[in-house]
């Protein structure tokens, strides 16, 4: 380089108020920028529902600079749409049952189960989803899919949780609908000793639980008239439950229901193990410290007095089946070979 060009640049330096070395600068975020956005439209591809916090949590980087990044280049999750309302509920008077929601807030699994059911369009028909969450892990336990909404399509989901999980809950929480209120459904719930609960009318937010379920699910789902033919939308919509309860991360658990539940029995069973409530022989009675009483009702006597469980066990991580056939209106599915989610 010759003295005139050096001294050129200098002079430019000089003029800018910057240093010599300072021309050269050259700024390295926007290209760290470029780098992020793609790995995470890489990861919104596969998750199309992910805010900047879960991909935070599967990129393992600082949910500021996920989100920074995200309103740079305009990435937003799928968003959901209004649902509208029935207007065959109105004028209904309300019922009787009280809502457990507003009082307790489940500090364990199977205590409270909540339960809705929404409509999927599909070549001007409408197929409807019903399902059944444990409100603190979030897992959806129990669902049905068929053409119809009855007392029949509610039922089917309740008993496709409890054969899943192996017990019935303490509480079992819906809205007014009359599906929930049929008097075949609520003798049912009543007859396994399920204390029943339900929303005040016009309260859709006091399930939010299943309401917010729903909103992701069907906006992360996509469009149902992209598939071929009615067995192929079951299909997609069975893998998609299985994706919501094993697979996608829930933010307020850090990671996936299923996955919350398993580390919450590990948890309880060594606490069990290392801090037993009581002696052995002994039970506990509302208080009072019983001798001779049979082992096996341990369990009970400790989720009566204290609200913990020592008797949980985990829910099959076999995937949600697809169809086998479609028999009048219930939709049916047939079982699959155990599989291992990675």
């Amino acid at each position: 380089m010759s003295d005139a060009e050096r001294g050129s640049k200098s002079r430019l330096a000089r003029e800018l108020g910057v240093s010599r070395s300072g021309l050269y600068y050259r700024r390295k975020i926007p290209e760290k920028d470029e780098e992020l956005r793609t790995a995470i439209e890489l990861v919104m591809r596969e998750h199309p529902g992910y805010g900047y916090r879960r991909v935070a949590i599967v990129l393992k980087i600082n949910h500021k600079r996920i989100s920074r990044v995200m309103r740079k280049y305009g990435l937003k999750p799928a968003r959901r749409a209004k649902s509208p309302m029935n207007v065959l509920d109105r004028g209904r008077e309300p019922a009787q049952y009280p809502d457990i929601l507003s009082i307790f807030c489940p500090i364990e699994p199977d205590f409270v189960w909540v339960s809705d059911f929404t409509f999927i369009s599909y070549n001007g028909e409408f197929i409807y989803l019903c399902t059944v969450l444990d409100v603190f892990t979030w897992e959806p336990l129990g669902f049905s899919i068929s053409r119809r909404h009855d007392a029949e399509f509610v039922r089917l989901a309740i008993e496709r949780a409890i054969v899943r999980v192996g017990r019935c809950p303490s509480w079992f929480h819906s809205d007014q609908g009359s599906e929930y209120l049929a008097q075949e459904v609520c003798e049912w719930l009543e007859a396994l000793s399920v204390a029943i609960s339900m929303s005040p009318k016009s309260s859709p937010w006091r399930n939010g639980s299943q309401e917010s379920f729903f909103g992701r699910f069907k906006v992360e789902f996509g469009d149902p008239e992209r598939f071929a033919t009615l067995p192929d939308l079951i299909e997609a919509l069975y893998e998609h439950l299985h994706y919501f309860c094993n697979v996608r991360i829930k933010n307020r658990l850090k990671m996936s229901p299923a996955q919350f539940r398993r580390n919450w029995l590990d948890q309880q069973r060594m606490l069990t193990k290392s801090s037993p409530l009581v002696a052995p022989g002994c039970e506990l009675e509302r208080g009072v410290s019983t001798l001779a009483t049979p082992r096996s009702d341990l369990n009970s006597h400790i989720h009566n007095f204290t609200g913990l469980s020592t008797s949980y066990e985990s829910p099959p991580s076999t995937p949600l089946n697809p169809l086998q056939a479609i028999d009048g209106n219930q939709l049916r599915p047939y079982p699959l070979p155990r599989t291992t989610t990675t």
